[in-house]
């Protein structure tokens, strides 16, 4: 037990609980609407089809690297996928996105539409995640004042 002046906050193992089937279920939801969009990002990335190159050329990458950028995303979302390696694969895929927002902010795209949409969909990422698995929630726990 941490406690502050008003506040009382518990951060044992045992104050987190596993989450419900309902959590559960929401967290495979989450997670798994994630994973298809991202792996559909991949995907197109591999196929190297011509809306991409144009978008990436547009960003100032060389469409050539179409397909690392699709083979670096295929290789987190299988980490994010696999249970045992699943908060490893949501650091990865945060680091990811960090650089598709950071991409975004030297090229000036608009706000809140494309700048944060990387934001986002990490917020999906670990939203799924929290749902879905008591391991992360022990990491980050929400922490409710009494």
């Amino acid at each position: 037990m941490i406690s502050t002046r008003s506040t009382t906050y518990s951060t044992s193992a045992s104050a987190v609980g596993a989450p419900s089937r309902a959590a559960r279920i929401a967290g495979l939801i989450v997670s798994g609407l994630v994973v298809l969009f991202l792996l559909w990002d991949s995907i197109i990335h591999l196929l190297n089809v011509t809306q991409v190159q144009e978008a990436m050329a547009d960003l100032g990458f060389d469409p050539s690297l179409n397909r690392v950028f699709g083979i670096v995303l295929l290789v987190c979302l299988i980490a994010y996928v696999l249970p045992p390696t699943a908060i490893l694969g949501a650091v990865l895929l945060t680091g990811y996105l960090g650089g598709a927002v950071a991409t975004n902010l030297l090229t000036e795209q608009p706000i809140v539409s494309t700048t944060l949409f990387p934001v986002y969909t990490g917020i999906f990422v670990w939203g799924g995640l929290w749902l879905r698995d008591s391991g992360v929630r022990r990491i980050m726990p929400i922490r409710r004042s009494r």
